[in-house]
């Protein structure tokens, strides 16, 4: 499993990466797409609304079940990743790079620091 260490976790297994401009990127973590298994939708419908932390964002689908995806701090969803309308096996393949799901401004960016980090998240799922 791999979970870089620039990244900050999620009890429900989402990352988040906080750019210097108070945006940040999130996704699934590599054990999220292990445990789903073979990712065939991924569908987002918030862009453009201001969500609480903790909130549904979308939800993902595999072959064998649907899962929702929560957002780690409170924020506003600016983007979503739209190549995964059309290949959605990205966020198995790369779940950290091209296999990202929204970006968002975040209301209070040192929220970010109350996640986990790397190695406390790797002790959630061991």
């Amino acid at each position: 499993m791999n979970f870089p260490s620039n990244l900050k976790y999620t009890k429900d297994h989402e990352w988040i990466q906080l750019n210097e401009d108070g945006t940040a990127t999130i996704g699934i973590t590599d054990f999220a797409q292990s445990e789903l298994g073979d990712i065939v939708y991924v569908e987002v419908n918030t862009v453009g609304q201001t969500l609480e932390a903790e909130a549904v964002f979308g939800t993902v689908e595999a072959v064998k079940t649907v899962s929702d995806l929560f957002l780690p701090v409170a924020g506003k969803i600016l983007e979503v990743n739209g190549t995964l309308n059309d290949t959605p096996e990205q966020v198995n393949q790369d779940p950290y790079g091209s296999g990202w799901m929204v970006k968002i401004q975040v209301n209070n960016p040192s929220d970010v620091a109350q996640l986990m980090d790397a190695a406390a998240y790797e002790v959630l799922v061991a």
